[in-house]
C-alpha cells in the first residue's frame, strides 16, 4: 500500500489540498478567493515538483490501475502547468466578472486531480473515474455564471452532450471486455499481441466507441458540435481553462489508449484517427474564417489544433507520439498566451469579444500587440516561431509512417488557417484605433502573456526541455507497448 501511495503522490496530494481548501473557503469567510486561487496555483506546482521529484516511475499501483511512466509525467507536467497559468489569469477577471466565489479555483484544483488520473489510467475503469471527475468539475464551472442565460446554456450543452459522450465511451468499453474478458490495459495489449487472425467485428465496434468518446472531449470533428457554443458562452476565465488543461490531458489519453493496448491494433484504428485529423484541420480551417467574434474563432482554432496533433497520431510511432507530445507543449503556451489577451479585453469595465475590438491596438498598447502578433504567427506555423516546429514533427512523421496524403492535407489546411490568424495582426496594426482597453491590464495578465510569448518566440533556441522531454515521453510508452 505504501508503494501505492508514493506512485500516485501528487494526485493524493491535490485532492487532499482541494478537501483542505474548500473547508478554508467555507469555515473562514474573511478568506479572499484571491488567496484560495494562490494556495491553489501553490499546490499545482508543488504537485508538479512531487512528480519529478518522486521515485516510483515505470511503476503499476493499485493492482494494475495505475501506471506511473516518462509519458505521463511529461504530459502531466504540461497539465500542471495550464492549470497553474489559468487560475492566474483567472484571479482578476473572476472579480471583474463578479464571480468572485472561492469554489471555482477548488473545483479547477479537482478537475486537475481527474485530468493526472486519466493520464495515469492502465484500465479502463480507472480512465473513467479519471474522466468523469474532470468532467463533472467542468460541468459546474461551465455554468457558473447563474445568472447568464450564455454561461448556464453553455453549461447545459456541455453536459448533456458530454453526458452522451460518456455512455458512447462505456459502450465501447462494455464492448472490449464482453470480447477480450478483461479491462486492464496490460492484458489487453497481451490478447491482441497473440492473436493470429483478424479482430472481430465486436471489438472493432468497440475501439470505435471508444475512439469516438475520446473524440468528444478533445472536440475532434465530428464530436465538436459543442466547442464553439460553450467557448462563447462561458466565462471567459473558464474557457480559458477549458482551451488548455483538458485538452492536453485527453489528448494524452487518447494517445495511450490506442498506442498502448490497442498498440497491435494501428491497421484498425489508424483509418478513424486519420478520419478525424482530417476532418477537423479542414472544419477548424474553413469555419473559423467567418468568425467574428474572438472566442468562437478560438473554438475552431482548437479545433483545428487538435486535427494537426492527430496526424502525429495517425503515424502509430514513437516519433508521431513525440510530434504529439512537442504539438500539444506549444498549443498550450499559444492558447494561454491568447486567452491572456482575450481576458485583457476591457472597455469601460466591460469585456468585450469582437475581432473588431483589437482595431489599433498596436497603436493603444504596443506590447500586447506584439506579444499577440507572436502567438498568431506561431498559431499559423510561421517560422521561426514555436508554431512552425510543432506542425514539422508531427508532419515528418505522417511523412515517415507513408501518410503522405493525410500530411499534405494538413499543409494545405494550414495555408487556409494562416488568412484568419494573420487577419488578426492585420487587424491590429493597419486599421484605426477603436476605444482604447482599461488599463491596467493586471500583473497576473501581464506575466501569463510574457511567459507564453517568451517560450513561443524563444523556442528556437532552447527547444531542449519540451523536444527532449517529448522524446523521453514517446520512448516510455512506446518501449512499453513493445
Amino acid at each position: 500500500m505504501g508503494a501505492d501511495i508514493v506512485a500516485a503522490l501528487p494526485e493524493l496530494f491535490l485532492a487532499g489540498t482541494a478537501i483542505i481548501l474548500l473547508m478554508l473557503g467555507v469555515f473562514m469567510r474573511d478568506i479572499s478567493t484571491r488567496s484560495i486561487g494562490l494556495l491553489a496555483v501553490a499546490a499545482l506546482a508543488f504537485a508538479g515538483a512531487l512528480i519529478y521529484l518522486g521515485d516510483g516511475r515505470g511503476t503499476v499501483a493499485f493492482n494494475g490501475l495505475f501506471l506511473n511512466d516518462g509519458f505521463g509525467d511529461f504530459m502531466k507536467v504540461l497539465v500542471l502547468i495550464g492549470a497553474a497559468l489559468t487560475i492566474v489569469m483567472a484571479l482578476r477577471g473572476l472579480e471583474q466578472e463578479q464571480m468572485n466565489q472561492f469554489e471555482f479555483p477548488v473545483l479547477l484544483v479537482l478537475a486537475t486531480v481527474g485530468m493526472l488520473m486519466m493520464i495515469s489510467a492502465n484500465d479502463l475503469i480507472s480512465l473513467y473515474m479519471g474522466l468523469e471527475l474532470q468532467s463533472l468539475a467542468l460541468y459546474v464551472v461551465a455554468a457558473f455564471r447563474r445568472d447568464s442565460l450564455r454561461s448556464s446554456e453553455a453549461g447545459l450543452k456541455y453536459f448533456v452532450l458530454g453526458s452522451l459522450a460518456s455512455g458512447m465511451l462505456l459502450y465501447g468499453m462494455s464492448m472490449v471486455y464482453g470480447f477480450t474478458g478483461s479491462t486492464s490495459f496490460d492484458v489487453l495489449a497481451q490478447v491482441f499481441a497473440s492473436q493470429e487472425d483478424a479482430p472481430s467485428i465486436g471489438l472493432i465496434v468497440g475501439i470505435v466507441f471508444i475512439a469516438a468518446g475520446l473524440a468528444f472531449k478533445i472536440s475532434a470533428v465530428p464530436f465538436h458540435m459543442w466547442t464553439p457554443d460553450v467557448y462563447e458562452g462561458a466565462p471567459t476565465p473558464v474557457t480559458a481553462f477549458l482551451a488548455a488543461a483538458p485538452k492536453v490531458a485527453a489528448m494524452a489519453l487518447l494517445v495511450r489508449v490506442l498506442m498502448g493496448p490497442f498498440g497491435d491494433l494501428v491497421a484498425q484504428w489508424q483509418q478513424i484517427v486519420v478520419f478525424i485529423a482530417l476532418a477537423s484541420m479542414l472544419l477548424g480551417s474553413f469555419a473559423a474564417i467567418v468568425q467574428s467574434n474572438i472566442k468562437r474563432l478560438m473554438a475552431y482554432s482548437s479545433i483545428g489544433h487538435v486535427g494537426f496533433a492527430l496526424v502525429g497520431l495517425a503515424a502509430g510511432s514513437e516519433a508521431g507520439v513525440r510530434g504529439v507530445a512537442v504539438y500539444m507543449a506549444i498549443y498550450l503556451f499559444m492558447t494561454v498566451g491568447v486567452f491572456a489577451v482575450i481576458l485583457a479585453m476591457r472597455v469601460n469595465g466591460r469585456a468585450v469579444e469582437a475581432m473588431d475590438d483589437l482595431k489599433g491596438l498596436s497603436k493603444t498598447n504596443p506590447l500586447m500587440a506584439l506579444a499577440m502578433a507572436a502567438l498568431m504567427f506561431s498559431m499559423a506555423g510561421i517560422p521561426p516561431l514555436a508554431g512552425f516546429f510543432g506542425k514539422f514533427y508531427v508532419f515528418m512523421a505522417a511523412v515517415e509512417a507513408g501518410l503522405f496524403e493525410l500530411a499534405v492535407i494538413g499543409v494545405l489546411a494550414s495555408v487556409v488557417a494562416a488568412y484568419y490568424y494573420l487577419r488578426i495582426v492585420k487587424v491590429m496594426y493597419f486599421d484605426e484605433p477603436v476605444e482604447a482597453f482599461d488599463k491596467p491590464v493586471g500583473s497576473e495578465l501581464a506575466s501569463v502573456l510574457a511567459i507564453s510569448t517568451l517560450v513561443i518566440v524563444l523556442f528556437v533556441l532552447i527547444p531542449g526541455p519540451i523536444v527532449d522531454g517529448a522524446a523521453t515521453a514517446a520512448e516510455a510508452l512506446t518501449s512499453a507497448g513493445r
